[in-house]
C-alpha cells in the first residue's frame, strides 16, 4: 500500500480540501481513524490527537512528520473516548458503512457535543475518479479499493443503523466530495 493522499497528481490537493472542510468541526480530543501520513495532525494540538493507520509505510511517515503526535497501528482501547472522531476518505473503503460508523461511535464521549466527521467522494463522480486514477491524477490504489460510494441518503441511513443522527451535510469541491457530521441519536 502507499500514502494514497500523495499518490496521484491531484491527490495532495484533494487531501488539503478534505482537511479544510473538516477542520472547523474538530474540537477537543480527536481520534483520526485512517489517518494516512498524518496530514490532519497539523490542525490539532499534539496532546489532543491520536491517529490510527494500518498501513506501516504511512504510519512511519506520520511519525516522522509529526513526532509529538500519537500514532498507532491498531485501534485504541474502547475505554479511550474522544470529543471528535474523524475519518477522511475512508468510509468508501469499508464493506459495511453502518458497522464502520458503529465502530467510530464507540469512541465518542458521552456528551451532546461529541461528533463523528467523515468525508467521502460523491457517487455521481465515480467515473471521474476511475478515469483520473487510470491516468495518474488520483490514487490508483484508492480507486481500486473503493467498496461503495454513498450519497446523502445512504450516509444518513448508515448513521441511523449505527444509532447516529446526520446533523450536518455539505458537498464541496464542486460537488465531487461531501462531508457528513454525526451525533449520537437522542433516546
Amino acid at each position: 500500500m502507499a500514502d494514497q493522499g500523495s499518490e496521484g497528481l491531484l491527490s495532495p490537493y484533494l487531501r488539503r480540501k478534505r482537511i479544510q472542510a473538516a477542520a472547523p468541526y474538530l474540537t477537543g480530543r480527536t481520534l483520526d481513524f485512517g489517518c494516512g501520513s498524518g496530514a490532519l495532525a497539523a490542525q490539532i494540538d499534539a496532546g489532543n490527537y491520536v491517529g490510527v493507520e494500518i498501513d506501516s509505510l504511512s504510519l512511519r511517515l506520520a511519525l516522522k512528520c509529526f513526532p509529538k503526535h500519537a500514532f498507532v497501528a491498531k485501534s485504541p482501547e474502547l475505554s479511550e473516548k474522544f470529543d471528535t472522531v474523524v475519518s477522511l476518505a475512508v468510509i468508501e473503503h469499508v464493506k459495511d458503512s453502518a458497522d464502520f460508523l458503529r465502530t467510530l461511535a464507540a469512541y465518542m464521549r458521552e456528551s451532546p457535543s461529541s461528533r463523528i466527521v467523515v468525508t467521502t467522494p460523491h457517487p455521481s463522480v465515480d467515473w471521474v475518479h476511475h478515469l483520473g486514477a487510470s491516468i495518474g491524477l488520483f490514487s490508483k490504489h484508492a480507486s481500486e479499493e473503493h467498496e461503495a460510494l454513498l450519497d446523502r441518503s445512504k450516509l444518513e441511513a448508515a448513521g441511523k443503523q449505527a444509532g447516529l443522527d446526520l446533523i450536518y451535510y455539505r458537498r464541496f469541491l464542486f460537488g465531487a466530495n461531501q462531508i457528513a457530521i454525526y451525533a449520537k441519536s437522542a433516546l
